[in-house]
């Protein structure tokens, strides 16, 4: 019988070796389908329908491959785990590769990071990226360009750059607009920028606000070097740490701000602050964990602290303050030459040794202004982190000194001296010097506040001489004449305010000195002011220093410079003062002295009113002259004058400060019913600010000089959630 006819007689016959192997080498027909055969399809599809034993995996696609096409060679086959070897050999020696195309571009133009055009050429010749793969004939190294754009990415759109697109500052401006002709590789050559930064031309317009209108926190930092490592590449050793720049960038926008946010409750944010602010505590949570960069992770805390401070946000001023010391104390910066190899079975420093005299300096400075942020974040009464008596560190040297980087000898002051707060040498002497002595002085009247409360069973009684307590007499002489009096004559009669035809002028730390030690008496005897006795000492010393606070505040009122610019802690001194005048109010009231009441209505609102425009670009100042708002609650209840909060408003509708001035236009009154300054005695007297001031106070002091004061229960406490 004849065999049937196959159906595929029709199929062309393959060539030889046009079979797949796995079919030549079981001796199967084979169709030579491409990427796999009809017949390898098969076998594997009738595999994977049969679940896999135990510890036994299918493969993917069919076992199915074919002999290499002519012209072609097939890859040699090659160990997997040999192979990643050989790619990680191969990344490594790229990265170092370019790390020396690095340094050979930083020694060509230093400035690139200011966007010159001159670096970008000279990187190109010296790296000379090709597109391909390969390290190119001159020596330079070459990625593919799809792997730079991706490694672009991630700097394109940072919440930063967000912010910048959506502000209208002409300040503000990125570093691309500057650029000639944008390169993918110009990213990669900022390698180790932080894409969460600012681009460097807004950066440095940020830090050059700061270094000129900061108060606070630049004190830490010193000013030459620093500007001189912005010039270095991002990876330098010597480049600033991340978390000071995010640090600085919160605290200048108070001056350049941008994306202003008003809140329900009226306080205002900042997102640029805020972004920059949280950037800053991640770093610090960072550095918590690990503690790496440890020293200048602190740094950035502390310039973070004090912007938390002028936003007048007191829970994390609180824990914040708590929280520096702590991490000042292991690092053994209270010591002398803020460095020590013994202790009481403890550890040495955490830190190494000071390697020069500007990182000695620095650690100084860094840790008095930690202790200052502690000693004014507690003048409402609460503890210090750090007593007094374990403060060990000298005092740091003059400012000139310092950013000079004098060989000076170290101060041979420091807490323990007897004499700190009466004896200042020349040579060991500035305003920053003696703020930090008013500071520390406030310090003690703290102290002594809050130990004299803490076991008493009862709150102190007006009916008490204070001058009977241990150490009563010799702090109020220190506090009410001795520290003032005992400064050098030329800061003495300096209260750090100039109004020059050739510029204008303001030493906030001078400015400080002569109204801290007013408001630390304030402290100290208010809880003893008894207005039934014409004799209370306490009364006449909170009266005058309430007075002499008022009296350089109208100093400043009449130049034309920004109050702004002064150290926030004023806001606390402005607050204690108007706290005095509001008992004083009440009394007048209560007697029924309408001129006199009328008189400090007027004072009161002088008072409220620097705090608002204080208020305008540090949200302290309004938080302060809200607290003070409800301690007039009850004079404002009883006060038969029409319009109390506006008393003492002028004549016509502009400030003080421009009432005189030529070269400017009227500036109108606030809307929110806060009066402008009013017309103080001395106006056109002709005499100096300073003569003004003792004069305005003398004057102030002869009105009430002769009354008694019945006393009132009112809170002293500077501060408040």
């Amino acid at each position: 019988m004849p065999k049937t006819p196959s159906t595929n007689t029709n199929r062309p016959a393959l060539r030889r070796n046009q079979a797949c192997r796995s079919c030549r080498k079981r001796k199967l027909k084979c169709d030579a389908a491409r990427p796999h055969c009809g017949t390898c399809v098969k076998q594997w599809q009738a595999l994977v329908s049969v679940p896999a034993p135990v510890g036994y995996a299918h493969p993917s696609e069919p076992q199915c491959s074919y002999d290499p096409v002519e012209g072609l060679t097939l890859a040699p086959d090659t160990d997997p785990l040999e192979k990643i070897k050989q790619l990680e050999d191969q990344i490594s020696h790229l990265k170092n590769r370019l790390y020396e195309q690095e340094g050979t571009s930083r020694s060509i133009s230093p400035n690139y990071l200011a966007g010159s055009s001159t670096f970008h050429t000279n990187v190109i010749s010296h790296s000379s990226f090709t597109s391909s793969g390969q390290r190119s004939e001159t020596g330079g190294i070459s990625l593919p360009h799809a792997s730079l754009s991706m490694m672009n990415l991630g700097a394109t759109d940072s919440p930063e750059s967000r912010f910048r697109s959506q502000s209208g500052s002409p300040e503000l401006y990125t570093l691309a607009s500057n650029k000639p002709s944008p390169d993918p590789f110009m990213d990669l050559l900022f390698l180790g920028w932080n894409s969460d930064l600012p681009d460097p031309t807004t950066l440095n317009h940020y830090i050059d606000i700061f270094f000129k209108c900061d108060p606070c926190g630049s004190r830490v930092l010193h000013r030459p070097s620093f500007l001189a490592s912005m010039h270095l590449p991002p990876r330098d050793p010597g480049f600033p740490h991340s978390a000071i720049l995010h640090a600085i960038c919160a605290a200048a926008s108070r001056w350049s701000a941008q994306n202003v946010v008003t809140l329900p409750d009226g306080s205002r944010r900042d997102q640029f602050a805020e972004y920059h602010a949280s950037k800053t505590r991640q770093y610090i949570d960072k550095t918590m964990a690990s503690g790496e960069d440890i020293f200048s992770v602190m740094q950035a805390c502390i310039l973070l602290s004090w912007y938390f401070y002028q936003e007048g946000r007191w829970v994390e001023v609180w824990i914040f303050a708590g929280f520096q010391t702590r991490v000042a104390v292991p690092l053994r910066l209270n010591y002398p030459g803020t460095f020590s190899t013994h202790g009481n079975n403890s550890p040495g420093a955490y830190l190494a040794p000071p390697k020069d005299l500007r990182d000695l300096e620095s650690r100084r400075r860094t840790w008095w202004m930690t202790i200052l942020f502690d000693r004014i974040a507690s003048v409402g009464g609460w503890i210090h982190a750090v007593d007094e008596r374990d403060l060990g560190t000298e005092l740091p040297l003059r400012t000139d000194d310092f950013e000079a980087e004098a060989a000076v000898p170290s101060n041979p002051q420091d807490l323990s001296s007897s004499d700190v707060f009466i004896h200042h040498p020349p040579q060991y002497t500035d305003s920053f010097l003696l703020l930090i002595k008013a500071v520390m002085l406030f310090g003690r009247v703290t102290d002594f506040n809050v130990r004299g409360n803490l076991r008493a069973p009862t709150a102190p009684s007006k009916n008490q001489n204070p001058f009977f307590l241990e150490g009563f007499t010799e702090l109020d002489n220190l506090v009410c004449s001795g520290f003032l009096k005992s400064l050098p004559q030329i800061f003495q009669n300096n209260f750090g305010v100039t109004d020059a035809p050739e510029g204008s002028m303001l030493d906030t730390d001078l400015y400080m000195v002569h109204i801290i030690p007013h408001a630390a008496t304030i402290t100290l005897h208010n809880p003893y002011i008894d207005f039934t006795d014409p004799k209370c000492e306490s009364t006449g010393r909170c009266v005058t220093s309430a007075r002499s606070i008022l009296a350089a505040y109208y100093v400043l009122s009449a130049t034309s410079l920004d109050i702004s610019r002064l150290h926030p802690f004023v806001t606390i001194c402005w607050y204690l003062a108007a706290v005095v005048q509001v008992q004083l109010c009440k009394y007048f009231i209560e007697i029924n002295d309408g001129e006199r009441e009328s008189t400090v209505w007027g004072e009161i609102n002088v008072l409220r009113f620097a705090m608002m425009e204080y208020g305008r670009r540090s949200p302290i100042g309004t938080r302060q002259e809200r607290l003070l708002q409800g301690l007039m609650r009850e004079i404002v209840r009883m006060t038969v004058q029409k319009q109390p909060l506006q008393v003492g408003l002028p004549l016509y509708p502009f400030s003080h400060t421009t009432l005189f001035r030529k070269d400017e236009s009227p500036r109108a009154a606030p809307e929110d019913g806060a009066a402008p300054l009013p017309n103080t005695p001395y106006e056109e007297s002709g005499i100096s600010p300073s003569a003004q001031s003792q004069q305005s106070s003398s004057v102030h002091q002869r009105s009430i000089s002769g009354t008694s004061w019945p006393m009132h229960d009112v809170s002293v406490s500077p501060v408040g959630v």
